[in-house]
């Protein structure tokens, strides 16, 4: 688990009229890694960690591709390891969730559920949340077989029957994970062949408890207490069927955490923000590191690269501004 060293953190009511130098929102490896920069440049940044603390990379089981972990590392462990290097030069961490801001104002403006700050600069890395498929029964059968981390959830599943809906790196992670817990695990994919890396797709298609049904979507979670089957249906033949299951574990993607910014910054047609090469918004002193302004790369190491950069941008932009 995070510490989240609450005794030591300022809440916003607290905070003053003295505005912040550095507010980051998002704790995941884009905002504590921009923390981490800017805690060493003594700016005492404020971290906001939003609904997901450590972000999207805590909730994965094992990363094996961050430099550093040539064994592996848990997305929890990594996260929390970020935290503590950053409140070791002076980080603060508040269990807080920003609701609204106002970046038309000098010093900017951030209300939380707790309250409200007052920042000279702003760096954004508030990620990305999980896509749904928009069927029947997936919202009501939520926590009840339907799934969106098999790291949080599969341990409920010991000896019993999942699928998992998706075909790229994040759905085979997490159903080669789900193969410790479940008997068999069903990848069911729209497309007729794979997006995942190589080695991803090597040890999913050679995992004997592992089976796949191509061309395929799901239309429908069944069940009323909770998950029994799923509907399906071809894409190409348009034949019905069904899979009787314990739990649908859903891994098609991400959309942004940018619904608070959305009349305050340009987002381009997927709704991440926009952002030039320095991490820069269209807005002075505001800046966009991680998930939220990166729909192409998506990894733990180039969302906490480009935290390090906003973080370095932010620096200069204070410096400037003689702040």
């Amino acid at each position: 688990m995070f510490d989240l060293n609450l005794s030591s953190v300022s809440n916003a009511s607290e905070a003053g009229d003295e505005p912040l130098k550095l507010l980051v929102i998002g704790s995941g490896p884009a905002g504590y890694s921009a923390a981490l920069y800017a805690a060493r440049a003594e700016l005492a940044p404020i971290v906001l960690t939003g609904m997901e603390l450590g972000g999207q990379a805590a909730l994965t089981h094992e990363i094996e591709n961050y430099p550093g972990f040539p064994k592996g590392v848990g997305g929890s462990e990594l996260g929390e390891l970020f935290q503590k290097q950053a409140e070791r030069f002076g980080a603060r961490t508040e269990f807080d969730t920003a609701t609204e801001v106002d970046f038309t104002k000098s010093p900017f403006e951030i209300k939380t559920e707790s309250g409200e700050y007052k920042a000279h600069s702003v760096i954004i890395a508030t990620g990305a949340r999980s896509n749904h498929l928009n069927i029947p029964g997936e919202v009501e059968l939520t926590g009840r077989g339907v799934s969106y981390c098999a790291t949080c959830d599969g341990w409920f599943f010991k000896e019993k029957k999942v699928v998992v809906v998706g075909g790229g790196d994040s759905a085979l992670e997490e159903a080669l994970y789900l193969t410790k817990h479940a008997s068999s695990v069903t990848i069911v994919h729209r497309r007729d062949e794979l997006r995942a890396g190589p080695i991803l797709k090597t040890r999913a298609l050679e995992n004997p408890k592992i089976d796949f049904v191509w061309d395929t979507v799901v239309t429908e979670a069944v069940g009323d207490e909770k998950v029994i089957s799923v509907k399906t249906k071809n894409v190409k033949t348009g034949e019905e069927s069904a899979i009787k299951t314990d739990g649908l574990f859903i891994f098609i993607g991400h959309t942004p955490n940018t619904e608070i910014f959305k009349e305050q910054l340009t987002l381009d047609d997927g709704g991440y923000i926009v952002v030039d090469g320095l991490m820069q918004t269209g807005v002075e002193g505001v800046y966009a590191a991680g998930e939220v302004a990166d729909p192409h790369f998506r990894q733990v190491v180039t969302s906490a690269g480009m935290g390090a950069g906003a973080a370095i941008q932010a620096i200069r932009y204070l410096e400037e501004k003689g702040l």
